[in-house]
């Protein structure tokens, strides 16, 4: 049985270890979404994961909500980005971009529109924008003839992040956002090819991912699906036959690797009234799966490689907090505890500053 600290090959990418570094949104962007130079530090101190899944990063105005995160749609975005995965790798490290579209999760002041999904629906709450918190807005649904101009919004992304040198790409469909929003049968409420039964409701899923495939080769794409529910409630009636399905158009396309964000009764965002069906997944998906949510220790994820469900863990949270890593979990050290008050607070406090092993010693 493989090793948490063993290589392993995803797709195109050759990862020194298992341990790969999860998409944390962490708002250091400017307001026009460009990256800026304290995350080219961040990421250059977290180059020993096995592969680094960037934060998410909006393909597009339309699909980027989030006050100060980044973007992949102009050139200023690219040519910031450049220095970033120059740096990781300079550092011996592997990224690629995790690519957002938040469908029904953005609120009009940030993204200057109506938000879209795949039917009229709101999301319960609010919305976070640049000036506070708003109440989450009801969003109008995306006609057929838009859907050839959004894949060609995850197009250009893709080709963008091609451009600005990352190893490749991961789509998000998870968490609620556009991609689940399409897979869910109570959040699409369709009549045409792009709802109801779960062929149709992976539809723009594995479109999606054949377009952002044929871009950057199958080789270096993957996706994230959070199959056993999310925060923002977007559920299924049978999420056991949807993520199952999914999974198999995901293997016939051949993608790198798929990860799966699997929330546990204790997670940071946890629940626990569906079960985790990386088992039955991992039944129908051929290439390496990654699980995530809330891994905390060695032990933990080596016990999730060794049951033969997963080939690699993505830890989120212990990665803010403890840059190297896998390091501090090769040799059994403390982990750093992290400031859940300095997530998104776009200084350089609880995000560049949290000390390596050796200085932390020291």
């Amino acid at each position: 049985m493989p090793s948490l600290f063993d290589p392993i090959q995803l797709g195109a990418i050759a990862a020194p270890n298992r341990i790969l570094m999860a998409p944390l949104t962490r708002g250091r962007a400017t307001r026009e979404a460009v990256p800026t130079a304290m995350m080219t530090e961040y990421y250059t101190q977290r180059a020993s994961a096995g592969l680094i899944i960037s934060e998410a990063t909006g393909i597009s105005r339309e699909g980027l909500g989030w006050p100060f995160a980044p973007g992949l749609w102009t050139d200023e975005q690219v040519e910031a980005w450049k220095p970033v995965t120059d740096s990781v790798h300079a550092a011996g490290g592997r990224i690629i971009v995790q690519m957002w579209h938040m469908g029904r999760q953005v609120h009009s002041s940030v993204i200057g529109g109506q938000p879209v999904s795949s039917s009229a629906t709101a999301t319960a709450g609010q919305a976070h924008t640049f000036e506070g918190k708003q109440d989450f807005e009801t969003a109008r649904p995306l006609a057929l003839d838009e859907i050839p101009r959004l894949l060609a919004d995850y197009e250009l992304a893709t080709k963008n992040a091609l451009r600005a040198g990352f190893d490749g790409v991961q789509i998000h469909g998870a968490n609620g956002y556009l991609v689940d929003q399409f897979l869910r049968d109570n959040a699409n409420f369709r009549d045409d090819v792009y709802g109801g039964s779960i062929e149709n409701r992976i539809r723009l899923m594995r479109e999606i991912t054949e377009r952002v495939a044929g871009v950057a080769g199958a080789d270096r794409t993957s996706i994230r699906l959070s199959p056993n529910g999310d925060s923002q409630g977007v559920d299924d009636s049978n999420p056991k036959a949807l993520f199952v399905a999914a999974a198999k158009a995901l293997d016939e396309i051949g993608i790198a690797f798929l990860e799966l964000r699997e929330p546990g009764p204790n997670g940071t965002f946890g629940r626990t009234d569906v079960p985790k069906l990386s088992p039955e997944i991992r039944e129908v998906f051929s290439n390496p799966l990654v699980v995530n949510s809330d891994y905390r220790s060695a032990e933990e994820a080596q016990a999730a490689i060794d049951s033969g469900v997963a080939d690699a863990v993505a830890f989120g949270r212990t990665f803010i907090s403890n840059p190297d890593l896998p390091e501090r979990l090769r040799t059994g050290a403390a982990l750093a505890v992290d400031n859940p008050r300095t997530w998104y607070s776009q200084g350089p406090e609880g995000y560049i500053d949290y000390p390596a092993l050796e200085t932390a010693e020291a």
